[in-house]
This record gives structure tokens, sequence and C-alpha cells, in this order.
């Protein structure tokens, strides 16, 4: 039964009663439902009865390619057999011999485009062979044009132009498949594929020696996978992968995807980082690193291994900026006097070239580099608002952070004991096992973490709550506040914004450092408070 014209209850009812009667002919009665997951869900739960207790002469094959569109009570009572995809040197073995029989001759070439075409599925490779038997098409580039596909040695020509810059060929090339009736959009995704088969070849060498390749693309594909480096694939793949997309949603395809394929070209020319620093080095008498060209990222670790300084590189378009940062003392060295910012070098590169430098003073974080006359390298919290802020600084995760913000309630603060109630322990767990690790990692051995049941504190978030309805309270007690409301009915205040608060909105904190003495906690009388007379104080 093809169960994607017939979906209704009554067509499984039918099954259902021929289930029923033993078989006439044979010893088993098998029912066949293709396409099973296209039944109806009352198809679907009537048949469920039947799969649950079958009768003993009777068995089911459902036959889908979306599995996950069938029901999970389907599922859990059937035996899962997975048809795995067929390889595609089998598959043209396989075509081989059905053209022979059928009286047709084919190029290898032509019977490997119909078997990658097929990805895998027999059934699909049949029926684009049927169509090249009806059509006389044996060669590749005649299958080629019955399947739409620009012809391979094409589309290593387009690849192998824009790979060298060169925009008049490349343009030239893809205007002569547009002139064949190509789909330029098409034709970009057959560049992919090549780029994804030279990735294989650098990564897979064995694929040389092998006969899953054509002639063409272990010739030819092994000297372009031999001229460019890992990180020039990726990046061309990536401009690619990002172009069809734009192609797809282009009003002119054509226009598209010929800006694509400028963009590539122009991409082409840009240097890699590797290459930027060698070119450096050697124009400042340093050592260059070696030549790693399947991973030119690679470079400045190498450098750094060989003594020379290492390099931070942030590119953009053309232009490359490197900062030379200060090198890193042993500790076995002796502590030497701080050194002013370093000179950095901005580098312009153009069509690959390093063509111009400007020198200019490095400012950006001159000071926090200069070591630190504390015994650790961040300042100790003096309170849990600044572990909070310390813990949004330095770690990276701000799932912490947004926990000991909104979750957390303070029980107990003072070096070495620092105890927090988290209501889910779950989360309890994972943050303070987290926080002890920031903490040690900043403060070896000075802090303990624990959890505690204890009501402790309001959260942060709830303290800043607080105050910003103690703001609107306050504001609507103003004059000049309920004038307005007065003159504007209907109207409501807003946020308040004091601007004294920090980010948590709390007033700020004392700055006396932890563990030292502070002025004497004085009371003072606050400033609307009524002046005290001399005879009072008699």
């Amino acid at each position: 039964m093809d169960a994607a014209s017939r979906t209704g209850v009554d067509d499984v009812r039918e099954i259902i009663e021929a289930s029923r009667f033993r078989p006439m002919q044979a010893r088993m009665k098998v029912f066949v439902i293709d396409e099973v997951h296209m039944l109806s869900r009352n198809a679907f739960n009537a048949l469920l009865k039947t799969l649950e207790e079958p009768p003993a002469q009777v068995t089911f094959i459902f036959a889908t390619t979306e599995l996950r569109k069938v029901p999970v009570t389907v599922l859990s009572r059937c035996q899962r057999f997975d048809l795995h995809r067929v390889p595609q040197a089998q598959l043209v073995e396989h075509f081989g011999g059905i053209a022979v029989k059928e009286g047709a001759s084919f190029a290898p070439e032509a019977l490997a485009l119909i078997a990658r075409a097929a990805d895998g599925s027999v059934r699909d490779g049949l029926s684009l062979l049927d169509q090249a038997i009806a059509q006389g098409a044996s060669d590749a580039a005649s299958v080629a044009d019955m399947l739409g596909l620009a012809d391979r040695g094409m589309v290593f020509d387009l690849l192998d132009a824009a790979m060298e810059g060169d925009v008049a060929k490349a343009l030239k090339i893809a205007d002569h498949a547009y002139a064949r009736g190509g789909d330029l959009g098409v034709l970009l995704g057959d560049v992919m594929d090549v780029l994804h088969l030279l990735s294989r070849i650098k990564a897979l060498p064995k694929l040389r020696e092998g006969m899953e390749l054509s002639e063409m693309e272990r010739v030819r594909g092994g000297a372009l996978a031999d001229r460019l480096s890992v990180s020039v694939l990726s990046r061309a793949w990536q401009l690619l992968l990002k172009g069809i997309a734009e192609v797809d949603m282009a009003p002119d395809r054509r226009q598209a995807a010929e800006m694509v394929l400028i963009r590539l070209c122009h991409a082409s020319l840009l240097p890699t980082p590797e290459r930027i620093i060698r070119q450096l080095q050697q124009r400042t008498g340093g050592d260059a690193p070696p030549e790693r060209p399947s991973a030119p990222t690679q470079g400045a670790g190498n450098a750094s291994a060989q003594g020379a300084s290492p390099m931070s590189v942030a590119s953009s378009g053309g232009t490359a900026a490197l900062a030379q940062p200060r090198a890193v003392q042993s500790p076995a060295q002796p502590q030497q006097a701080p050194t002013p910012p370093r000179a950095a070098l901005r580098v312009v590169a153009r069509d690959g070239v390093l063509v111009e430098g400007e020198e200019y003073r490095e400012t950006t974080r001159a000071s926090s580099s200069e070591p630190q006359s504390s015994s650790f390298p961040v300042s100790m919290p003096r309170s849990w608002r600044e572990m909070v802020q310390l813990v949004k600084k330095e770690h990276n995760d701000p799932w912490l952070h947004g926990i000991l913000r909104f979750e957390a309630h303070l029980v107990q603060f003072g070096p070495p004991l620092l105890a927090v109630r988290i209501d889910d322990s779950k989360v309890c767990r994972r943050a303070l096992r987290e926080l002890s690790m920031l903490l040690e990692r900043l403060y070896p051995g000075q802090w303990r973490v624990e959890p505690s049941q204890e009501q402790g504190e309001p959260s942060l978030d709830e303290q800043g709550e607080k105050v910003v309805a103690l703001n609107r309270d306050k504001a609507a007690q103003s004059p000049l506040v309920k004038a307005m409301l007065t003159t504007f009915p209907g109207a409501t205040i807003g946020e308040v914004t004091d601007h004294s608060l920090d980010e948590y909105g709390l007033p700020p904190e004392p700055t006396t450092p932890l563990g030292e003495d502070g002025p004497p906690d004085l009371d003072f009388a606050p400033i609307d408070a009524e002046s005290i007379s001399e005879d009072d104080l008699d």
C-alpha cells in the first residue's frame, strides 16, 4: 500500500481485516506500507492495536524516508533497519553492468557523474541512467548537460582563476557557463564541491592512489591541494557558503553569483597572518617562523619557541595591525624596571605584498601590563558586591555572574569563609564549584566557599529593586512631580535614575580596605533634620 496516496483510516482497516485470515498460498502474509510517515494520526491509532498483538502468520514492513514523523508508539513495536547509502564506486560498477545489459556504452566519467548525482541512492541513480540511455548521453559532457551540471574541467578552471585573483578570467568562465544555460548558483555549489575535494585530498593523501576519484580529480585536484593551504581553502569555503545564500535571496542570481566570484578573487590576494609576520620579521631582522603551509596560524607560536618575540595579529580587509608585546619574564630572572610602551607597526598589504608601514604608540592596556605591588594579581574583594564584580571581570562565563547576582543570598563574608545560599541544589553546586576554582586561581589558599541553608541577605538584584522602589516613592512626594501628575491625568512615574548608584542599583560602598580599621563609626543627623538650640544642649 502506498501511504502517500492512501492515508485514511478506511485504507488501514482493509489491511486489518485481511490480516485476520490465514494465507491461502504461502506460509506468511506480508504487508508492505511505503512512505508510512504519510499516514494520518487516526490511521496510526487504528493500526496500533494490530501492531501490539499481531497474528502469527502476518508480517508488516514499513518503509519511510522521514523516520522522525513516525509516532514513537509505532517505532517501539517495530524492529528498525537503517539502509545505508551505497558507495559511489559500487554504484559506478552496478550502473556499468546494467548499461552493458541494455546495450549502451558509457564513459567512466559519465557513470561517475551519474553515481555522484544519485548521492548513494540506487533508485535515483537508475532513474538518471534511464534518462541518459533515452537521450543517448554517453560521455561526461552530455551527461553533465543532462544533469544541469557544469563541466568538471570548467569548475577546476574557475577555481584556479579565482585562487590566482584573475577576475576577468573567472567572469569569462562564468559567462560561458551561463550562455550554455547553466545556473551560476549551481556553479558556485560545484566550486564548493571541489573545495571539499581538495580539503579531503590534503587530509587523506591516500585518495590520490585509490580509484574513488577520476583521473582529472586526482591530477588537477592534487596539484591545487599542494598549492593551496588549509587556511586558504577554509576561507574560500566560508565565502562561498555565505555567497550561495546571498544568491538564493538576490533578485538577479547571475549578478549575485558574479559578485561572489569577484569577492572570492580579491580574497585570494589577501596575505595570511603567517605571511605578514614573516615579512615583518624579515624587515626588522628577526627570525622568521618555519614554513607551515597546513597551519599558517601557528607561526607566532613557532617564533616564540625559537626566541623571537611573539606577535598578535588582527586583520580586517587588506589592512593588518600587528602589536609586539613585552617579553614575559621567567621567575628565575631578576625583576627589571618597568619599560615604556613599545612602538608597534601598522602594516598595510596590497595584493598580498607588504607595501608600507607606520609607527604608532601602543597605549592600550599600558598601565595594566605593569607589575602590581600587591601580592595578588587582582586586588582582594572587600565585600560581596566586589566579589560579584570580580566574577564578571575575571570569569569568562556570564552564567556564574548572573547566578550570583540574581539567586545568591550572602550568609557570611570574611576571609577565609564565604557562605552563600542558593535554593536550587544543582545550580548551587555548580556555581560554588566555579567560584571556588576562580578564587583559588586568583588567591591561592585564601578563600573557602561553602553552601548554607540560612536565610542570609537579599540578593543583589532584590536589594537594587528595593532602592528603585524607594527612589520612586521619593520622587512621588516631590511637589513638582505631584503638580505634573495633577496637570496630566493618567500619567505615571517611569524609571527613576540615580547616577550615584552602581550597576546593581545600589549606593557606593565605603572604600576602607579589607582588614584595616576605618574612621570611627559616627552617626550624623540627616541634612533635613531640625537644628538644635543651645538651651536644648544644656
